[in-house]
């Protein structure tokens, strides 16, 4: 009895420490004084809850629900696999870190979506809708590789990480935010926003890039995402960040596009023992949360 007791009770802490390493930061609050819709009669976003993804709108995007229902959209959670129907009234289609399988950070990695729901989405999107899909390091990345190609996207399935391990701050200052229509043409300028890690991608001719890696990145590729730890194995094939970007916007047929290559700037998160802020709510991310409206905005047009 006694040896199940303690046995429960390790169990207990685990789950305990499990849950404290990242939750949502329910203090965190973005005023919006002036609404892009009426609450609760804005377009309907549809977020995939369908391809094990890791983040929820009731668990670590819940401060991304509440941000764009502040602005006036309607969110709902899909767990069913994308078909025409589902699509029908939704204005935005939204994908998060999609996974093909949580169980498994080792190559190969598959698609986290299936060739019919990769037609499905190409299409609805040709014919006017809009797909916001946020990936991240290994193993996200090459979950969604055979989705971003079939929008000429070539997403890397590695991790994007600074040679310096220092804060990711993406600005204009430093000509890794660039300006275009999502940063300065919305009417609310962005300046910086910050980053945490993700990978990065290469995309068609017909994109335009929002943020980009550059010679101060690598990316790396390991055979296990375990690999990845300071300092970095000499071992682990990698390459350069020049070239890639980990956030850009194009038009596809009547449709449109954002991808971005990291989850973190678009959610609030206390992180670790220490409660270390994530996301929009960090000191240094003030302009996240704007920035994740004009994404919005954009593909709302």
């Amino acid at each position: 009895m006694n040896r199940f007791i303690a046995s429960l009770f390790l169990l207990l802490l685990g789950i305990a420490q499990l849950s404290a390493q990242q939750v949502a930061d329910e203090q965190f609050h973005y005023p919006i004084t002036d609404p892009h819709h009426r609450i609760g009669n804005g377009p309907l976003l549809l977020f995939d809850e369908a391809h094990n993804n890791p983040v929820t709108l009731r668990g670590a995007y819940v401060p991304f629900s509440d941000l764009l229902q502040a602005d006036g959209y309607r969110l709902r959670s899909v767990k069913e696999k994308i078909s025409y129907d589902q699509l029908k009234e939704v204005k935005i289609y939204i994908s998060i870190n999609a996974l093909s399988n949580p169980e498994n950070w080792k190559l190969p990695t598959y698609s986290a979506f299936t060739d019919q729901e990769i037609e499905t989405l190409r299409q609805w999107v040709f014919d006017g809708g809009s797909l916001f899909l946020v990936t991240d390091h290994m193993p996200c990345g090459g979950s969604v590789q055979t989705l971003g190609a079939a929008f000429g996207i070539h997403v890397v399935n590695g991790f994007a990480l600074p040679k310096n391990a220092r804060p990711e701050i993406f600005s204009k200052d430093r000509e890794t935010l660039l300006s275009n229509e999502i940063t300065t043409g919305s009417g609310k300028e962005i300046d910086s926003i910050m980053c945490w890690g993700g990978t990065g991608f290469i995309v068609p001719t017909t994109a335009h890039i929002i943020s980009l890696l550059n010679e101060e990145y690598e990316i790396y590729l390991p055979s296990d995402a375990n690999q990845i730890k300071r300092p970095i194995p000499d071992n682990i094939p990698r390459l350069s960040g020049k070239g890639f970007s980990n956030g850009a916007y194009l038009r596809f047929g009547k449709g449109r596009i954002v991808i971005f290559g990291d989850g973190a700037p678009f959610t609030a998160q206390l992180h670790g023992i220490k409660s270390e802020k994530r996301g929009m709510n960090h000191p240094a991310a003030t302009q996240n949360a704007q920035f994740l409206l004009n994404i919005v905005h954009w593909l709302d047009q």
